[in-house]
């Protein structure tokens, strides 16, 4: 999907065999020979860990390499945190651990994220060993008295068979990711987990295997050492949690993706210089070839017909759900569907530059760019990290200079009373715990959040991009009038609705879904015909009925005078009018539309009345367009826009500094939903839309995103509470338990007080965060 000067470039970058990142031999500095295969390095420190082991990271690439059959050669991978790296396969981020991602999906891809399965196993595992080692330390400060019925040395050693699996193996990961920040200079909130974790851990151990020196150590001066295997399980469940949270969310980018990929056909008919058709992949279609495109099949690529006509459904690029009557002459696009006419095509552009290819390209850009280069707790972590390390490590060598006769125990009780006092629990359940209790009060109002950052996004929004067809409008055409002619209403639906049976075409659906709604008899109809762009004809009871366009039954004999008349009275720019006749007389004209929800117009208005500008951005006609936007009460609006541009109205909208929010429903609005800040999609839409946007509305109902504006106003309030609490905790906490307050007071935190108040300033988010149940928006 590459222009040749790209694929060109590409191959002139390799991959660094050590960090995974890519380089271009042409400028890079560090060279190494080995078994005659050259190999470059981007830095000299890759190249010295090269030249003490070239094996070792020979064979973690080709392992790496054995485990990418499914994707497609030239593929390259990128780090869902640091988008900056790129790797010519996969493997691990080198700052951060994380596996890296392909930054173009494709269709051999397995389709199953491995990462997500480990993490979902990692996690059931820590659940089912975890839960028992945080009731048995909890349950004395519950009321129930356990310890009077099981030992301290027997608890314990429970305790550490239960939370060893869930430290060493469920917990595996992060401390590699931690060690890899430590080693990488890197530190992010893996860095603080594996601290935190390894800390209580190994103390714990440590208690359990030597409870008679601690006993010793601590003899006279504090209570006795106790272990907090509770609180490395409870770290590592807690994580795991949410990462898989996260990796579910970043695992829809390849669905949507995929499903996109899907309506790109395989195969083509291709037209031979003989006249003979042959089935060929698409892949060996060339430019100037000729296709032919049967009835019902999507359109293979992107080309102009050169013989024959029919319908074509092009609302995979439009939205707009009538079909458009294509001709000699006429453009017509890879993916979007044929009716029931049959055409040759000659192909103008290949497979990797049809209009659906740069969709692809363009909504697989837009998801890799939403990875945020550094996340919050990320950049806390790069600065608290140091600073609790430093600040236990000072507090164990001045207890050790200036302690007492005890001093080596009032150390080694300073150092881990901070480590443990500073583990991330409060930190990492701030925004998780309120954003779980408001995705659930938006579920309850119609709105399903896919996304935290949607949530987070949501209420800076200045601007608010809304498609029309199936946004603003139903999406799906009805009749809005009849006006007959010599001929009841219901004999008119009951007539038309028998040859509109047989019909494909969706005005048709209207005039038979009309009917129902009227309760009019269901007739049979016999001889039906179809006349390609023109309308359709048959026998009812008898009775010769034709249904069509003014000219079509104008053609046909039918004196349409009169439906001149009607034609001045209902004929909008929103509506497209039909006519019938019954046995050569004009009978009626059908008026139909996409009617606009009655939730719009005052959806609109509130969104405006809380400062957010609503536009409107459609592939309809200008005329249409702006109807439908005067009568909603917006005043700015993009008619005739593909989906490029929708795109780039998101684009040139945030380049003026604000946060955009986009709404749309069908697949032409996926690469401009996947580009928004914040994508909200109508479940009655494409199921690529909703794959691509963060927030889907449940019910069709405009005044939800109204609805979710309070609630992620709520939830964001929330969170900036719990953070202030947890911060506010560590702040005061730390030095306590560094033991700044002894000298005065006489106040020494043992590390079971600290692992107590850590445990406090978690329930204090949580219950903080429970508050959002009680929110009505």
């Amino acid at each position: 999907m590459k222009d040749l000067s790209t694929q060109l470039d590409s191959r002139l970058e390799i991959r660094d065999p050590v960090c995974g990142m890519r380089v271009n031999p042409d400028s890079a500095e560090h060279h190494f020979v080995y078994e005659d295969q050259s190999y470059w390095f981007c830095c000299r420190g890759c190249l010295d860990k090269f030249q003490a082991n070239p094996e070792k990271y020979l064979k973690a690439d080709r392992v790496d390499s054995a485990s990418d059959q499914t994707v497609l050669p030239g593929t390259q991978f990128t780090c869902p945190m640091h988008p900056e790296i790129v790797a010519a396969s996969a493997g691990k981020c080198p700052s951060c651990g994380m596996a890296l991602q392909p930054m173009e999906p494709t269709l051999s891809d397995d389709g199953i994220n491995h990462e997500l399965v480990d993490f979902t196993r990692r996690f059931r595992v820590a659940l089912v060993l975890g839960l028992p080692v945080l009731a048995v330390a909890m349950a004395p400060h519950l009321g129930f008295p356990l310890d009077r019925v099981v030992a301290d040395s027997v608890s314990n050693w429970l305790q550490f068979a239960f939370s060893t699996p869930v430290v060493l193996w469920c917990g595996w990961p992060f401390l590699k990711r931690g060690w890899s920040s430590v080693k990488n200079r890197a530190l992010n909130m893996f860095t603080l987990i594996a601290l935190g974790t390894g800390t209580a851990y190994l103390y714990s151990v440590a208690v359990t295997v030597l409870p008679d020196w601690f006993e010793r150590v601590f003899s006279g001066s504090l209570t006795n050492a106790g272990v907090y295997f509770e609180v490395s399980s409870a770290i590592v469940i807690l994580v795991l949690l949410g990462q898989i949270l996260e990796l579910k969310g970043r695992d829809r980018t390849g669905r949507a993706i995929r499903s996109l990929m899907k309506l790109m056909p395989h195969k083509a008919m291709r037209v031979t210089d003989s006249g003979r058709l042959e089935e060929i992949e698409i892949d060996r279609v060339a430019t100037g070839d000729r296709l032919r495109v049967r009835p019902g099949e999507n359109i293979p690529l992107d080309g102009v017909i050169v013989s024959g006509e029919s319908d074509v459904d092009e609302s995979l690029l439009t939205g707009e759900p009538l079909p458009v009557h294509k001709k000699i002459g006429d453009v017509i696009h890879a993916g979007t569907l044929n009716g029931t006419g049959s055409f040759e095509m000659q192909v103008e552009k290949v497979s990797t530059d049809t209009t659906l290819s740069q969709i692809i390209r363009m909504v697989s850009k837009a998801q890799l760019s939403r990875a945020p280069i550094q996340r919050t707790a990320d950049v806390v972590a790069a600065w608290f990290v140091p600073i609790v390390i430093s600040v236990a490590v000072i507090a164990y060598f001045s207890w050790l200079y200036w302690g007492s006769s005890q001093g080596t125990g009032f150390a080694l009780v300073a150092f881990v009373s901070v480590l443990i006092i500073a583990c991330p629990c409060a930190l990492g359940l701030a925004t998780p715990m309120s954003i779980t209790v408001g995705v659930g009060q938006a579920v309850l109002s119609g709105v399903l959040v896919k996304e935290a950052q949607a949530l987070e996004r949501l209420p800076k929004a200045k601007v608010l991009i809304v498609d029309k067809t199936g946004t603003l409008t139903a999406g799906i055409p009805r009749v809005t009038r009849t006006e007959g002619h010599n001929f009841p209403t219901n004999t008119v639906l009951a007539l038309g609705a028998a040859i509109a049976r047989l019909s494909e075409h969706p005005l048709s659906g209207a005039i038979v879904a009309e009917a129902e709604r009227n309760n009019v008899p269901t007739l049979d109809a016999s001889d039906f015909e179809a006349i390609t762009g023109q309308g359709v004809k048959g026998k009812v009871q008898g009775r010769t009925v034709a249904i069509g366009s003014y000219g079509f039954l104008t053609s046909s004999g039918v004196d349409c005078g009169i439906a001149a008349e009607a034609t001045r009275q209902l004929d909008k720019p929103d509506h497209t009018v039909v006519y019938l006749s019954i046995d050569g007389q004009y009978a009626a004209a059908i008026e139909i539309s996409d009617p606009i929800r009655d939730s719009s117009p005052a959806a609109v208005k509130a969104l405006q009345d809380r400062g957010i500008e609503v536009i409107m951005a459609t592939g309809d006609r200008q005329t249409t367009a702006h109807e439908i936007a005067g009568r909603c009460g917006i005043s700015r609006v993009y008619a005739e826009l593909s989906p490029l541009d929708k795109r780039q109205l998101v684009q040139r909208l945030q380049t003026d500094g604000g946060v955009v929010a986009m709404a749309g429903d069908g697949i032409n609005d996926a690469p401009a939903l996947a580009q928004a800040d914040v994508g909200i999609a109508m479940s009655e839409g494409a199921d690529v839309a909703m794959e691509c946007a963060g927030i889907t509305i449940l019910n069709g109902d405009l005044e939800a995103i109204v609805r979710a504006h309070s609630i992620a106003r709520a939830t964001m309030t929330n969170v900036r509470q719990n953070l202030f609490f947890a911060f506010f905790y560590n702040a005061i906490s730390v030095p306590v338990a560094a033991g700044a307050l002894f000298p005065a007071f006489g106040v020494l935190l043992s590390p079971m007080v600290a692992a107590a108040a850590m445990s406090l300033s978690s329930v204090s988010v949580i219950g903080n965060a429970l508050r959002l149940r009680r929110f009505k928006p």
